[in-house]
């Protein structure tokens, strides 16, 4: 990569806005996220957390400003399967186990080079539980089976909404340490917690929401 392409920011929003109703849910928000980074959006409850997050995966439509990724206007065609959307609703079929599950998310989006279904259930804790219905799993392990997809699937930048609801210290040292991995081979990542995080690669960046 040169240096002027690394300078280019993955991310970029310049003036973004949300309204609903008419009303302004956040303020007009400017921020820069880089290949390698990580960044924590932060603000009360009812601030814009989880809307921003949705509408940078293209679930929500932009009411003000611009969105621009590698240095052009954000098309999502262009970008589709480089952005990873994990939210409160985990986007499992509770029916079907989590190996059905992660085969069909490879089937839409493919795999990340040398990943395998087998080999990710086995690293993100689910071993002994591949073939058991969604359903039937308590909480934390559906969320382990959500987070699988991380490990998958080929995305560049991961938006991450509340990834460590309903995970033990472990599954915390998990999540710390696929952003670790992430961010170190030149992805990014934009998360939001209530909780109080310590990552594993340093302090990260901080996106202030303010209504």
């Amino acid at each position: 990569m040169t240096v002027a392409a690394a300078a280019v920011p993955l991310l970029e929003a310049r003036a973004l806005s949300f309204y609903r109703q008419d009303e302004p849910v956040f303020a007009p928000l400017d921020f820069q996220l880089h290949a390698g980074e990580l960044a924590l959006v932060e603000g009360d409850n009812g601030s814009g957390k989880t809307t921003l997050l949705r509408m940078l995966a293209g679930l929500l439509h932009v009411a003000a400003g611009e969105l621009h990724w590698r240095g052009a206007p954000l098309q999502r065609d262009a970008c589709a399967g480089e952005i990873l959307f994990l939210g409160h609703q985990l986007g499992l079929k509770t029916d079907l186990s989590p190996r059905e599950n992660l085969r069909i998310a490879a089937g839409l989006c493919g795999c990340r080079e040398g990943a395998s279904v087998e080999d990710v259930l086995a690293a993100i804790g689910l071993r002994g539980y591949e073939d058991e219905p969604v359903r039937r799993l308590s909480a934390g392990q559906r969320k382990r089976a959500a987070l699988a997809r991380l490990l998958l699937l080929p995305a560049t930048l991961w938006l991450l909404d509340e990834p460590y609801a309903n995970l033990d210290r472990h599954g915390i040292a998990l999540v710390n340490g696929l952003l670790e991995n992430h961010t170190a081979a030149g992805g990014a990542a934009l998360v939001t917690s209530h909780g109080a995080v310590s990552f594993h690669g340093g302090e990260p960046r901080h996106i202030r929401m303010h209504s």
